[in-house]
């Protein structure tokens, strides 16, 4: 494949190494999310972005380079940037193609988002400070306006547009999705609808299987990716995938957009894993529902797709929001709510993902308003609780990682409460207690000692607010929410002293317990993370 813009710029940047490549690998990370175009501008600027327009706003590669202290002060060691290719030019019934999905040209790069030579130094960046890159890819469909009326049918375009392919027979006859139990039907038929199709690569054809795994395999080499998402997953034959993921030669994850834990699970075998859309449901359910939101359902999927996924739930990326569904805060602001939901992705089996702006209290509903320009926050790292919030989960997972060694590849067990608005998550030496009682509940958690996380007298640390806590003389433990906040407790000893996470109630070199709770920890959590935890995770 060739990217005739960039043949003489690779002398210039040299290429840039990928620095991990494994599920494995990305085990270790937390990755936070942008959308490009929305995210910051290399100049600096900050234009007004009015989603409703659908339009471009101007986001770019070197304005995701220019706020990388940002996202990594959060903690995040991966970013996941929007579809890189040529997309569809000018103003379609559905808008512009500022969020990239609507490729139009695989060979050649969105120029909206800046030069090859760009992008070849976001991921230099990225990789300078130990951190991956992940791009998102569309390999379903390309799209172009009809030629024709749109009552027509089967429509007309410009094939010479949709490289590079270029011809009709690239592609399977237009028929648009009408039974998503027909799974013939969601694979060969058409997304969109005649004011926009996205046409339907035949997939089946085996030039054009040739032809895309060549180009994903050039694709990860020219810029150095480190992690693939793929979009729309589902729509493409399930065998066509383990080759497309072998020429990859790096973690692949894929959007397999349904509750169903056993649709989702046999695409955990043919790529690296999945977006866990089946738990997400599940917990945007639970938890914007009230009290009357099914917490055990969390519980039953979570366990359905250990059972089921390839590898369990130790690949799957686990979210909470994205560029697809509504913010969790455009349903419920109450924020003792919002800091449960939030704390999901951080304490379970999966990969965390964050997508850009929850830290800031973006409230954006359905597509197109939870797709905001976040340089409109001013990136403000003051007063912002939900920013602390976060920093303090990624600090505590990479404390868990640190603490046990089997942390990442042992199960999570959820341990049965009498209170249905409750949870408890046990993942040693993380034990996360939530709840969807909301601000004003004082709900209590009790934790057997049959459970076997703690010894008698032991003193425990809620890290979320450094609050600590005895256990009974049997090791078993009773906890009441404070204000319905989620807490997510560990022993003490397991809180490094040379750390900054609730440093006070760490172990001293003496031994001794201090139960003073230190809440300057959770603002200077990321100053020993910086320093160390980048090379310590790599």
């Amino acid at each position: 494949m060739k990217y005739s813009a960039l043949a003489s710029t690779s002398l210039l940047l040299g290429t840039a190494s990928v620095l991990a490549a494994s599920a494995d690998d990305w085990t270790r990370r937390s990755i936070y999310q942008v959308v490009t175009d929305r995210f910051a501008l290399g100049n600096g600027s900050s234009p007004p972005c009015n989603t409703d327009n659908r339009a471009y706003c101007g986001g770019n590669w070197q304005g995701i380079i220019s706020k990388l202290d940002y996202i990594q002060q959060m903690g995040f060691d991966a970013v996941w940037i929007s579809p890189i290719v040529e997309n569809i030019q000018g103003r379609t019934s559905e808008g512009e193609a500022y969020h990239g999905y609507w490729s139009q040209n695989i060979n050649s790069l969105n120029s909206n988002f800046g030069s090859a030579n760009d992008l070849k130094a976001l991921a230099a960046a990225l990789h300078a400070r130990s951190m991956f890159l992940m791009v998102d890819v569309v390999v379903n469909h390309l799209v172009a306006n009809p030629t024709n009326t749109s009552d027509i049918s089967p429509e007309t375009f410009d094939y010479s547009l949709l490289q590079p392919f270029g011809g009709q027979n690239a592609f399977h006859s237009q028929c648009f999705i009408s039974d998503y139990t027909n799974q013939t039907n969601v694979e060969q038929c058409w997304l969109g609808d005649s004011g926009l199709p996205l046409l339907d690569i035949d997939t089946e054809n085996s030039t054009i299987v040739d032809t895309m795994n060549t180009w994903i395999k050039d694709l990860v080499s020219e810029y150095s990716i480190d992690g693939l998402r793929i979009d729309t997953a589902k729509h493409i034959r399930q065998d066509f995938w383990p080759a497309f993921a072998a020429n990859a030669s790096v973690y692949t994850v894929g959007e397999v957009l349904i509750g169903d834990v056993t649709y989702a699970a046999p695409y955990t075998s043919v790529l690296g894993s999945v977006l866990d859309y089946p738990t997400y449901y599940g917990v945007y359910n639970a938890f914007t529902s009230g009290t009357s939101g099914n917490m055990s359902a969390i519980a039953s999927l979570v366990t359905q797709a250990q059972d089921q996924y390839n590898h369990g739930t130790f690949y799957v990326g686990s979210f909470v929001e994205n560029q697809d569904n509504p913010r969790i805060q455009s349903t419920v602001t109450d924020q003792s709510i919002v800091k449960n939901v939030m704390a999901w992705p951080f304490i379970n089996d999966g990969i965390p993902i964050l997508y850009y702006g929850q830290e800031q209290g973006y409230q954006g509903g359905n597509d197109p308003s939870n797709r905001e320009a976040l340089w409109l926050s001013g990136f403000d790292t003051e007063n912002k609780p939900l920013l602390t919030h976060v920093t303090t989960l990624n600090a505590a997972r990479k404390q868990a990682i640190s603490a046990n060694s089997s942390f990442l590849t042992t199960k999570a067990k959820f341990i049965s409460q009498p209170d249905s608005s409750t949870l408890a998550i046990s993942k040693p030496p993380m034990l996360t207690l939530l709840t969807n009682g909301g601000n004003s509940s004082s709900v209590k958690w009790s934790i057997p000692s049959s459970a076997n996380l703690f010894s008698g007298s032991e003193t425990v640390v809620d890290v979320l607010s450094c609050n600590t806590v005895t256990t009974a003389s049997d090791g078993s433990l009773s906890v009441t929410a404070s204000s319905g906040l989620p807490q997510v407790l560990m022993p003490a000893s397991a809180l490094s002293e040379s750390g900054s996470l609730c440093k006070s109630s760490s172990r001293s070199k003496s031994g001794a317990l201090s139960a003073k709770a230190d809440g300057a920890g959770l603002l200077v959590v990321l100053a020993g993370m910086i320093s160390g935890m980048t090379m310590a995770f790599a």
